[in-house]
């Protein structure tokens, strides 16, 4: 046999093994002024800084070479302005979905996080620790991988061409974390082991099950190519 039609076996092999799976990508949004003060944002309509936009342009230069097939974002400017750099190297339009608005924060939304301590204390640690815990206003964490899911379920029927190739959605820290605790299957106790994202931060994920009723995620990437931010939700 010769190198080149070893080289080609190899390849077929690959193939095969990826040919049926659904890989995908939830990409952070780039840095907002909010971000960069610790200010609570929830689903205030805030925009990308000058960093932020900086931000979106590598990541899309990033995961250009995923060649995507779909590109689903938040209807929140920070997220919809973050796909609309991927969208440039792509080519693949930008399909919003209001359902992947970050978790409504409710009363805590325009204070900074130190606000946010003097005036509920102990709140904000409770809300990290347990994912049922609504802040005053809000929706918990459970609610939000909940209003998420759907999207994904709905992905599995309809994109018959996803198998062995990437969708990606961009949307927010809080609900990157509550949608992936939720594809996982997660135990309610177990959903703060997904700690925070940083700015343009991705999870990935592979879906390797037979069908939408038993799908098979699997958690493949968490918080790729970045380092912890201070602003994580």
């Amino acid at each position: 046999m010769s190198l080149g039609s070893a080289l080609d076996d190899v390849e077929d092999a690959r193939y095969d093994k990826h040919a049926g799976v659904r890989r995908l990508i939830l990409l952070r949004h780039g840095q907002t002024e909010w971000n960069a003060s610790d200010r609570m944002q929830g689903q205030t309509d805030t925009e990308l800084s000058e960093l932020g936009r900086r931000q979106a342009k590598d990541a899309a230069r990033e995961l250009a070479g995923h060649e995507a097939i779909a590109l689903i974002s938040s209807d929140l400017r920070r997220a919809y302005d973050t796909a609309v750099a991927l969208a440039d190297h792509s080519g693949i339009d930008v399909v919003l979905d209001r359902r992947l608005r970050e978790t409504s924060l409710g009363d805590w939304e325009g204070l900074t996080h130190i606000e946010v301590d003097e005036q509920y204390p102990g709140a904000r640690q409770t809300w990290r620790l347990n994912a049922d815990f609504t802040p005053p206003g809000g929706e918990s964490k459970l609610e939000v991988g909940a209003r998420a899911l759907p999207v994904v379920r709905e992905l599995f029927a309809a994109r018959t061409d996803w198998p062995g190739r990437t969708i990606i959605l961009v949307a927010h820290g809080g609900l990157i974390a509550a949608l992936t605790a939720a594809l996982l299957e997660l135990p309610q106790k177990n959903w703060p082991v997904l700690g925070g994202l940083a700015n343009t931060s991705w999870v990935q994920l592979s879906s390797h099950g037979p069908s939408i009723e038993q799908p098979g995620w699997r958690l493949d990437v968490w918080n790729a190519a970045a380092k912890v931010a201070p602003d994580v939700l």
